[in-house]
């Protein structure tokens, strides 16, 4: 009965040998999802901290937050050449590293320069993981999971920012504040950013431990070593997915930039995974998470009940991520973000109205009064909400499986690139934003979030039970 399902492409021949394995092998490479989550929002219970200790500049400081997304920026567009000429294996090694010095060094800083140098190698990092991860888990997932499986990397990434401001929150909590001492004398600050070393040093463990990827094995050569693989994951089903593997895989060269040109500069389908990636991070997503604990305590909220705040934040982050893991494989890829959008668009929209009829106090600082607090902060809550269960884990299903196999990993690369530099422009402008006004600026990313429903519905092609060979 295995055998024959397994050619109607449903999947359920496949599925009892596989499914237990490429779990456990997708958790491991999805690490670097963990990492690329907590390296990201390890800084926001620290901003204040930076802006005493170093007496920086606003403009300083937007630079020390947002040095790691111009650096991941690079390591994305990088990512994608390592990853097809060393293999995806050895590329999650090298990154694993690249977060080891990243936060031993932002942890050791002694000035805004040396430290949003650290800060930008640990970018590069986030910027390999969040190709390779993407890349890595399509390639040895089979269809009837992939969009699970594919949802592993962001409920890696929401667990990583629940994480990471757990711990600022205990820290800061433990020492008093984020700029007391706390352990061996050591600023509390400190410590949050060197907490990111264990699991850093865990990822290079488990990129020794899982096998190179089956599509990239082939495209080397290595078929005997990619049979062997793939007879792992999908056990009869090997041979003849090999033979797929093989057939799309119609040249022997390294993939160029040339492959990814078309009429209009780029392919299409490239154009539209920038589109994808852009609008997942102008709608303002990490404001909340690299800048939340600094927002609530403008408006009212002690260094505590701000980073409180943040934890609870994360936690419905992680929440909404299973709703998508739930839902993704069984409505689509498309429906998730129509929905996402609206709501966002929606949600957005409230915390644009209540800013900005907010009063301000004597240093400029926006007053919440009566009704308004509470629903900011549910707008802001349900905004997460309406991302987690969309865009969050969504923009990372379809850009590890909308390319071709002969050009996945260097398109990919692109459009995480060009992801990272709309993270950059989101986060580098929201301190000048937020003096301007904070109904502006939600005022700005309720407009992106609007924009990106018109894209999804013109653009966004559905890919849910379709297999990579197919695309």
């Amino acid at each position: 009965m295995g055998a024959p399902a397994a050619q109607q492409g449903d999947g359920r021949g496949e599925e009892q040998p596989s499914t237990v394995r490429v779990t456990l092998i997708a958790s491991v490479a999805a690490l670097g999802g963990f990492l690329f989550g907590f390296d990201t929002a390890v800084i926001n219970g620290a901003v204040g901290a930076l802006e005493r200790v170093f007496t920086a500049h606003t403009v300083a400081v937007g630079l020390s937050v947002s040095s790691a997304l111009l650096g991941a920026a690079a390591g994305a567009v990088l990512a994608g050449r390592l990853a097809d000429r060393y293999g995806r294996t050895r590329t999650m090694l090298v990154t694993s590293l690249a977060f080891v010095a990243s936060a031993a060094g932002s942890g050791a800083a002694v000035s805004p320069w040396d430290f949003s140098a650290w800060r930008a190698l640990g970018g590069a990092a986030i910027g390999a993981a969040s190709v390779v991860a993407p890349a890595y888990i399509a390639e040895v997932a089979p269809a009837h999971l992939r969009g699970r499986l594919g949802s592993l990397q962001q409920l890696a990434i929401v667990l990583g920012i629940f994480v990471a401001l757990l711990g600022d929150y205990a820290i800061a909590a433990s020492a008093g504040s984020a700029s007391s001492p706390f352990w061996l004398g050591v600023s509390a600050w400190r410590w949050m950013f060197w907490s990111a070393i264990p699991p850093a040093l865990l990822y290079g463990l488990g990129a020794l431990l899982i096998p190179e990827s089956p599509r990239y094995l082939a495209a080397r050569g290595r078929a005997t070593e990619a049979l062997a693989v793939l007879q792992g994951l999908l056990g009869r089903a090997a041979s003849e997915k090999l033979l797929d593997i093989q057939k799309t895989l119609s040249s022997e060269r390294r993939p160029r930039l040339a492959d990814l040109r078309g009429r209009s500069g780029l392919l299409r389908i490239v154009w539209i995974g920038i589109g994808l990636s852009a609008f997942q991070q102008l709608v303002g997503i990490n404001v909340i998470f690299y800048y939340s604990s600094v927002l609530w305590q403008t408006v009212g909220f002690s260094e505590r009940s701000s980073l409180a705040i943040t934890v609870i934040t994360g936690i419905t982050n992680i929440v909404t991520t299973f709703v998508a893991i739930a839902t993704v494989d069984r409505v689509g890829r498309r429906p998730l973000l129509i929905a996402g959008s609206i709501g966002m668009a929606l949600t957005l929209g409230a915390m644009a109205a209540v800013f900005g009829a907010a009063g301000e106090d004597a240093a400029g600082n926006p007053v919440l009064t009566g009704a308004a607090g509470p629903v900011a902060l549910l707008s802001a809550n349900l905004y997460v909400f309406c991302f987690g269960a969309s865009w969050g884990p969504v923009t990372w299903v379809l850009l590890g499986e909308m390319f071709e196999n002969r050009i996945r990993a260097l398109a990919l690369s692109i459009a995480a690139g060009a992801q990272w530099l709309a993270n950059f422009l989101v986060t580098a402008t929201f301190p000048a934003l937020k003096v301007a006004g904070l109904g502006i600026a939600y005022g700005l990313y309720t407009a992106a979030a609007a924009a990106s429903l018109v894209f999804v519905v013109a653009f966004i092609p559905e890919t849910k039970g379709k297999e990579l060979e197919e695309m």
